[in-house]
């Protein structure tokens, strides 16, 4: 087995580790997209969050759009925040949930000023918050500080087969060195949901997993839908896959072959170290984006057809075992482990390559989405509008 290299990261004042250093502009809704997105404009190394939703949302879908919101400006990858809103109450409650964590936040409304006063008072903060930044430095850290996700999407035949497995791989070994991991997509657990149950270290969390699961399942059922297209997709039949069964099957092969501590809400932060379970959607963006307001600060994106996904908060890691989308898509991915289906590789080598790119970007390497600017910030919406 190689050698572990340091890790670095960045501190932040509740003790939770970082691996980037952005200062976010989160707006709260779609109204005030077009102010945060000004805001980095005029403080250039801001991070604008935009995204469509945050108006005339009620009840389940109201509080996690907040959970969402407050968990992606309290992520660790985040050392500052300005929040726009376009009425008060809502901006305050974001910033109160924010400020809960230790980040240093600041919020701003619309209504009664308008865009200009705002953008200019907020960014004034956000390029005194971007200056603070400037003077964090990293630290060693050690493994059991960064929380990890993954998600695969865009699969095939060699998914499961290949980048799946490497990432089961670096699960195990991240999750013996006390870590923690969280792995999603609800939907594509159908057919394999008993695998995932036998693994719960408690009843409690078998009970929570399984309620999760059956809430999913019978919204789906009672749509009367055929999902043939979307679960499987058009991409993952053309890849081999023919049944949801069939990928669900890869879909747990990459979380290893440790215990389920957790079995988390979507958006909900884990409160013990080692292997959870979140419900989340299975579509790539608002899943990352979910394990985000979670915490997770490095995803492990396995992919067969390859997907393009990016986060802005949180790196994505894109591994493939498919040597034509190695070659044809290289300027999204990360780490090639196509050698282990023509055993030119061994599991432990294609692995250990995966780990040492994982460690390479907790030290603060660019995944590819990062370097091509994918910054997929999608919100989980519940219900339709009021």
């Amino acid at each position: 087995m190689a050698e572990q290299r340091s890790l670095t990261g960045f501190r932040r004042q509740n003790g939770k580790v970082g691996i980037r250093n952005h200062v976010a502009i989160l707006p709260v809704d779609d109204l005030s997209n077009a102010a945060a997105e000004a805001i980095a404009v005029h403080v250039p190394g801001t991070l604008a969050l935009p995204h469509a939703f945050g108006r005339l949302q009620f009840g389940d879908d109201l509080e996690l759009t907040f959970r969402t919101l407050i968990g992606m400006g309290s992520n660790p990858n985040v050392a500052a925040v300005i929040v726009i809103g376009i009425e008060p109450n809502w901006t305050n409650r974001v910033v109160e949930g924010i400020a809960a964590s230790g980040t240093p936040v600041e919020g701003f409304s619309i209504e009664g000023h308008g865009d200009l006063r705002v953008v200019e008072r907020a960014s004034r903060v956000a390029q005194q918050f971007l200056q603070d930044a400037s003077e964090i430095h990293r630290e060693p850290v050690e493994r059991n500080e960064i929380l990890l996700t993954t998600k695969d999407g865009e699969s095939d035949t060699t998914t499961g087969l290949g980048s799946c497995r490497t990432t089961a791989y670096v699960i195990d070994r991240w999750v013996d060195a006390g870590g923690t991991v969280i792995f999603g997509e609800t939907s594509e657990l159908t057919g394999g949901e008993h695998l995932i149950a036998e693994r719960c270290v408690s009843d409690e969390v078998r009970d929570r997993f399984l309620g999760f699961y059956n809430d999913y399942i019978d919204m789906i059922e009672a749509t009367g839908a055929n999902l043939l297209g979307s679960q499987p997709t058009q991409g993952n039949i053309a890849g081999g896959l023919s049944t949801i069964e069939e990928k669900a099957l890869g879909n747990i092969v990459k979380t290893g072959s440790k215990p389920i501590v957790g079995a988390l809400a979507p958006a909900e932060s884990p409160r013990v170290s080692g292997l959870h379970f979140m419900d989340t959607s299975s579509a790539a963006a608002e899943c990352v984006t979910l394990m985000t307001a979670g915490g997770g600060v490095l995803n492990m994106f396995p992919t067969g057809q390859g997907n393009v996904i990016g986060n802005p908060v949180q790196p994505v890691v894109k591994i493939t075992a498919n040597p034509k989308t190695a070659e044809s898509m290289a300027d999204h991915i990360d780490v090639d482990c196509s050698p282990l289906l023509n055993r030119g590789q061994s599991l432990e080598e294609a692995g250990e390559a995966q780990m040492r790119m994982i460690e390479r970007t907790i030290n603060g390497r660019l995944t590819a989405a990062e370097s091509l600017g994918h910054r997929e910030f999608t919100i989980t919406k519940l219900y339709r509008s009021a």
